[in-house]
């Protein structure tokens, strides 16, 4: 027990450091996510191939993979976009509304009824990002491309409910991850064109260094981490610990680059209201009366 927490804590740590490399590679957020698309693809896919752990998926099934994996590439390029737009504490704090937002998604996929009271919830964790977004002008195209972010994620996150059980996470990863690459492979150069806009395309000697590890470590590893400590601990001790990463990603944002010092207190404000409203969220899908949560299995790997 004591190493599964160990383990789940250091994956949760390694998502919320994503943040803090989307501020040190130099490339801008659309390229970032290229290089990092594709170097998880082939280090999934060395891994899956030296295991020998390629199945068939119906073609139907690929769709599906394809499409999440179209909305994960924009849901990357917004979060990090939101970094280089505003800093790393905003861009987490807008992405920490994501499980809020799927809350409320979720029953159009499902085809069941809104519950008043997370619809409450929701506006809670609304109100907080606008008390960011007003106080926060310098900020506001930040603000918005973080909650585009955490729309995003949530979208993604409740269309991947549908498919999480049927393969396993490394094979749905790599359909992800390869499909979203291929998708910014088209989506790049038209921008470019129409834009009239130049980007640097290949990364510093550093940047080389800081993709491998935000592909290697921050999304392979720590899917890895997360998936085994999931073997030995409860859904609310792995949810309570996913729901850490802004935290984490926050102070590690503060040690780093002392932000706390570009932060007005209505930021802080937000910010509680937005913590509440995801404690109040978690607390309402751990009673003993909801199914358990799959939220780790379908978050491995992707932030």
């Amino acid at each position: 027990m004591k190493k599964a927490l160990i383990q789940i804590h250091l994956a949760v740590v390694l998502w919320g450091f994503t943040g803090v490399l989307g501020k040190e590679i130099s490339l801008a957020a659309p390229m970032q996510v290229w290089y990092r698309m594709l170097l998880t693809a082939l280090f999934v896919m060395v891994i899956i191939t030296y295991r020998k752990q390629w199945i068939p998926i119906p073609k139907k099934d690929k769709l599906r993979l394809a499409y999440i994996g179209g909305l994960m590439a924009l849901h990357w390029v917004a979060f990090f976009g939101a970094i280089k737009l505003a800093n790393v504490s905003i861009a987490l704090v807008c992405m920490s509304t994501a499980g809020i937002f799927t809350s409320l998604f979720d029953p159009f996929v499902n085809n069941t009824k809104h519950n008043i009271p997370e619809l409450l919830i929701g506006v809670l964790g609304i109100v907080g990002v606008y008390l960011i977004y007003q106080f926060q002008q310098i900020y506001a195209w930040g603000v918005l491309s973080g909650v585009t972010a955490a729309i995003l994620s949530a979208w993604f996150t409740v269309l991947n409910k549908k498919i999480a059980s049927k393969y396993p996470a490394r094979t749905m990863v790599f359909y992800e991850m390869g499909t979203g690459w291929l998708l910014l492979c088209i989506i790049i150069p038209v921008y470019l064109f129409f834009s009239g806009e130049t980007l640097q395309l290949l990364p510093t000697t550093w940047d080389w260094l800081w993709l491998v590890i935000l592909s290697l470590c921050c999304t392979v590893w720590a899917q890895s981490l997360a998936l085994n400590a999931l073997k030995h601990i409860s859904s609310f001790t792995a949810s309570l610990s996913v729901n850490l990463e802004p935290v984490y990603g926050i102070l590690l944002a503060f040690a780093i680059y002392q932000e706390y010092e570009l932060l007005h207190k209505w930021f802080y404000a937000g910010m509680a209201l937005i913590l509440i409203a995801v404690v109040l969220q978690m607390l309402r899908v751990m009673r003993p009366n909801k199914q358990p949560t799959s939220y780790i299995k379908e978050k491995s790997g992707i932030d």
